[in-house]
């Protein structure tokens, strides 16, 4: 597992702590005096947290170090939680195009508008998302329905005409998933 990134944010006496403990810990540690070097050493790392006495800026990942004294092992615990819940944030929403799908409210949310999808809907589009290539609609029915048959049906059809419709009603836009000779493409 790689090694999660505690950024400690104008707070020397800890840091010195935290460094003599790095080697004993699942985190890196790292020191930022001002803005400019948290700015420059988060954008470096994918995982951070940044612990600081008050929060900073606009900054996402904060921990508010206020309640002291703490053990160390309360301390890293929350530490610990926090990285799981900015994982699970991160994991949760999935960029498409110029929308956002939230994964746990089942969602398509553009900059001022937001669709309730269902399973299959999200299912739908993640897939079509992931490819570079029109996708035809037996790959659809057997990689998002798991149905495998020669047997004609118009299931994929028919949810793609109703989620496009749903998409055009909220979003007024005709051309999210885009039909082409050889199947439906995410545009």
């Amino acid at each position: 597992m790689d090694k999660q990134n505690l950024i400690i944010f104008n707070n020397n006496s800890f840091y010195d702590i935290m460094k003599e403990l790095e080697e004993n810990l699942n985190f890196k540690i790292f020191e930022a005096s001002n803005d400019k070097i948290l700015n420059n050493i988060k954008d470096d790392l994918k995982h951070y947290l940044i612990i600081t006495s008050e929060k900073v800026g606009n900054f996402n990942n904060q921990f508010i170090l206020d309640q002291t004294p703490i053990k160390i092992t309360k301390l890293i615990e929350r530490f610990n939680i926090q990285f799981l819940k900015a994982n699970f944030i991160e994991k949760s929403e999935f960029n498409v195009g110029k929308y956002k799908i939230d994964l746990n409210s089942r969602e398509l949310k553009s900059k001022k508008n937001v669709l309730k999808l269902t399973e299959k809907e999200i299912n739908i589009i993640i897939y079509l998302s992931k490819s570079n290539n029109a996708v035809r609609v037996d790959q659809l029915q057997s990689e998002v329905w798991q149905y495998h048959s020669n047997l004609e049906t118009h299931t994929v059809e028919t949810h793609i005409y109703r989620l496009r419709k749903k998409i055009l009603k909220t979003f007024n836009d005709n051309n999210f998933i885009i039909s082409k000779k050889n199947g439906y493409q995410v545009n």
